[in-house]
């Protein structure tokens, strides 16, 4: 379900709507009594009722204030709480998108235009263009929420992001006297595994073989966990692991890239041969 909302910054004021990016590809499994292959049940129940269940339509949301003693807020009275800003995603300043740590973001959303597609284009086009990113604030369900604006491939896209409070402090990490030699070598590790990013070449591969699985378990099938080559004893020291990790990535390689480097020498044979030719 598409949510509502408005974009603003300055004195231009955007409708739009948010729609989710994301999916869960999560399996479903239900909870079973092994003994009698029955379905566990989670109920709601009253305390002071004699354990009696409750419906969802008769459950509010109540704040303690002293003990056994509540005030009720219905999603009216959060309704009412909304002033007229925090219906709108107000941008409140533009940053460069490089500044902002990923540990920010939550969820992502895509933001369409609803009514006011012109101005909407502007603002993406000149984002895009400035390569910047907007930061604003406003009220998701019942709850303030911060809130990053990008584009991306053409598209607008809105992160919701937690608050500084929010993240945990980094655990503190023991500085460590580092060899040169090693160094050097763990940058040129690096060198050799980096590769332009392609987030389709990632794949879920247990959750397809649980997909296997559970087909195989139906047709009366046992799982049979795969049999795998014993891994060679971990490398203690580090410059040894770094050097037999540079043999096994240059094995690795496809043989597409090794012609690719040759193909310059190939080149300047055949230019070589033709400047004989000509004298």
């Amino acid at each position: 379900m598409a949510i509502k909302l408005a974009i603003s910054f300055g004195l231009v004021y955007i409708p739009v709507s948010l729609s989710a990016a994301v999916k869960n590809n999560d399996i479903g499994f239900n909870m079973i009594d092994k003994n009698t292959m029955s379905r566990i049940k989670y109920k709601k129940t009253c305390v002071d009722c004699n354990e009696k269940e409750v419906k969802n339509e008769d459950i509010v949301r109540g704040y303690q204030y002293e003990k056994d003693k509540y005030v009720i807020f219905t999603d009216k009275d959060f309704e009412k709480l909304k002033t007229e800003k925090d219906k709108t995603i107000s941008i409140e300043q533009f940053v460069d998108l490089g500044e902002v740590d990923p540990i920010y973001f939550d969820k992502s959303y895509y933001v369409s235009p609803n009514g006011a597609d012109k101005a909407f284009n502007l603002l993406m086009e000149a984002m895009k263009k400035q390569n910047k990113a907007g930061i604003a604030k406003t009220v998701l369900g019942s709850k303030d929420t911060l809130i990053l604006l990008r584009v991306s491939e053409n598209k607008m896209l809105l992160n919701t992001m937690f608050f500084a409070e929010e993240i945990v402090s980094t655990p503190e990490i023991k500085p460590a006297k580092l060899d040169k030699k090693e160094v050097e070598l763990a940058e040129t590790l690096i060198n050799q595994l980096t590769s332009e990013f392609n987030i389709s070449a990632f794949k879920d591969d247990y959750t397809e073989r649980v997909k296997a699985a559970i087909k195989k378990k139906i047709s009366g099938g046992q799982i049979v966990a795969p049999k795998e080559k014993k891994s060679s004893a971990r490398v203690i020291n580090i410059m040894d692991a770094l050097k037999k990790s540079l043999t096994a990535t240059k094995k690795q390689k496809p043989k597409a890239k090794k012609a690719e480097k040759q193909a310059p020498k190939n080149v300047e044979k055949r230019a070589s041969k033709k400047l004989k030719l000509a004298k």
